[in-house]
């Protein structure tokens, strides 16, 4: 329990100095966001704890397959369960269309750095989830793009967000960053 106090108060300060502007997510997205973001937050402080003092920590796969199964529901949750009830009947097909929008400075900032970070963030644990349950190339690559591409037609489909070429390749890029954690990951965690 001393080893991990550190960090959990690094991160309750953090995320209470940041609440005024979190908690704006709530007006977009599910209030779980908070949630996940304190979680988030407190996963990488732990990590980075655990890694600058040589530290290691074991997890039970039981442990493992709670911790995947409620990230999954709280992912899906902000991925269909949006406050707001906004008309999604656009899609884009354009490489880059949106990513370039957000980028210009023509879109509201905390609007474009929230889907950024989040189309890109969210998918990291599951790299590091996958690359932790199976090491064969073919798997890695093809599920995360069948994933997203599942995710973003049933968004469409459901009329819960909108067909985007550039989530499909964000989430797969968050994907891909996990798998690159691996090492780092495999540092500070004993499964």
């Amino acid at each position: 329990m001393k080893k991990i106090l550190i960090p959990i108060l690094l991160s309750i300060a953090i995320f209470t100095i940041f609440i005024p502007i979190t908690s704006t997510l709530t007006t977009y997205l599910h209030p779980v966001v908070l949630v996940v973001l304190f979680f988030g937050l407190l996963v990488v402080n732990l990590a980075n704890y655990l890694f600058l003092t040589k530290q290691q920590v074991w997890i039970r796969k039981p442990f493992l397959i709670a911790a995947f199964t409620l990230y999954t529901l709280s992912l899906l949750v902000l991925l269909f369960m949006r406050p707001s009830e906004p008309a999604y009947d656009n899609s884009n097909f354009v490489p880059f269309k949106t990513i370039s929008l957000y980028l210009s400075g023509d879109a509201d900032w905390f609007v474009s750095f929230y889907n950024l970070a989040a189309n890109v963030g969210l998918f990291v644990p599951l790299g590091v989830l996958l690359a932790f349950w199976t090491r064969r190339f073919f798997i890695r690559g093809f599920l995360p793009v069948a994933l997203i591409s599942c995710i973003e037609i049933t968004q469409l489909l459901t009329n819960r967000g909108s067909l985007d070429i550039d989530d499909l390749i964000l989430n797969i890029l968050g994907f891909y960053i996990g798998y690159a954690l691996i090492p780092f990951v495999r540092r500070v965690v004993i499964i």
